[in-house]
């Protein structure tokens, strides 16, 4: 099933789906940050199904989609974000309803995943999944990848992957130094794809 994103290019979806299966073989849930129109979500849900019917019988977990955003656009822009070409990327910027994208899957005969409205600052553990095997993290700004990383980094299970969309886009720059910062102690494996870099646990 193929779903139209004007936010994320075609490689860099078909990279996401690809990563996608391989997450499907560790035990774990799919969480996204930053979901804007449910774009990539659909994309990713209809992979999740898919991927549910080529797996063993025997493996009794079934991950379930989680996703998170304000539905108000961007939060307010730090000095981590300044960018002579990232000027169109101001506060409220990417703003979606949170009953549009519910109705987005509806209308494809997806389950509809766990839905949460919220600034990435105000939620806490309990808001996200115990396991999880695939993270993408697709907050724009660096406060929102910041608080995203921090949200995730303790429920991420062994062999779990995680994708940072805008890694390597000069207009949102805030992304690179939040995801650095958080990469400063630690040993993962990295590739990358265009402007994502993938992580692996």
């Amino acid at each position: 099933m193929a779903f139209r994103n004007d936010q994320v290019s075609e490689k860099e979806t078909e990279k996401i789906l690809e990563l996608a299966r391989e997450a499907l073989k560790v035990e774990g849930d799919f969480v996204e940050f930053g979901c804007y129109d449910g774009d990539t979500s659909l994309a990713l849900a209809s992979e999740i199904v898919s991927g549910r019917a080529l797996l063993s019988s025997s493996n009794v977990f079934r991950p379930k989609l989680y996703l998170y955003d304000s539905f108000e656009g961007l939060p307010e822009k730090t000095n981590e974000d300044a960018s002579e070409v990232g000027r169109d990327f101001v506060k409220g910027v990417l703003k979606v309803s949170r009953r549009d994208v519910k109705a987005r899957f509806l209308r494809a005969g997806l389950p509809v995943p766990v839905i949460k409205k919220a600034w990435f600052s105000d939620l806490t553990d309990a808001d996200v999944p115990e396991k999880i095997a695939f993270a993408f993290l697709d907050g724009d700004l660096y406060e929102s990848i910041r608080d995203s990383l921090k949200l995730v980094e303790k429920h991420l299970v062994p062999g779990a992957i995680m994708v940072v969309h805008d890694y390597a886009n000069p207009a949102l720059p805030g992304v690179a130094k939040a995801v650095d910062e958080w990469l400063l102690y630690k040993n993962l494996k990295t590739a990358f794809c265009q402007s994502m870099i993938v992580l692996y646990l």
